[in-house]
């Protein structure tokens, strides 16, 4: 894993190193096994990010689940959310009376997971919880229950391990946050 990477001609930094994402992914499906043991949780997955982060929590889970995706639209080609959320991808699984776990790769204005509750609620699940990998708690715009998180960080605009710059990237195995960017916290 290289220390740095260049996108779109900016310079990135390894932030969080592959070992340290895999050490906390055990320890959060660790937890999910223990809250949810003889229950059968479904797994929303929010597109595009999610998926690498997903796919790995999931074979730490050892609990029967089930998984389904929902792809929602609020970048763009941006570094920062619009502020719009759009459904590309609805749901194919029964929502009501079940537990819900959604899978995000990053929280930062909490719209998108706003979106998301707002949506999965009004379908009467037995209960609702969110899993992110990242938690921006400086940009949170609308405060959402996040009840696992992975790492919480700065504002940093960061890439890899399933999070995109213009679609690419997606592909690095560690997370690495803009070079040149600081962050007053």
């Amino acid at each position: 894993m290289t220390d740095y990477v260049t996108v779109n001609n900016e310079r990135f930094v390894l932030y969080i190193p592959e070992n340290t994402i895999q050490a906390r992914v055990r320890e959060l499906g660790e937890q999910i096994n223990k809250e949810y043991e003889g229950r059968v949780p479904i797994f929303i997955g929010i597109l595009n990010g999610s998926f690498i982060f997903m796919s790995d929590l999931i074979r730490n889970v050892t609990v029967d689940c089930e998984i389904d995706f929902m792809k929602l639209s609020s970048y763009g080609d941006a570094k920062i959310s619009s502020g719009n959320v759009t459904m590309l991808k609805e749901l194919n699984c029964q929502v009501e009376g079940r537990d819900i776990i959604i899978v995000e790769d990053i929280v930062d204005s909490g719209l998108s997971v706003d979106f998301i509750l707002k949506l999965i609620r009004h379908h009467n699940p037995r209960s609702v919880k969110v899993v992110s990998l990242l938690y921006k708690k400086d940009a949170i715009k609308i405060n959402v229950p996040v009840d696992y998180i992975g790492f919480s960080i700065p504002k940093y605009f960061v890439i890899g391990y399933g999070l995109d710059y213009s679609q690419k990237v997606r592909n690095l195995r560690g997370i690495y946050r803009l070079a040149d960017e600081h962050v007053n916290n």
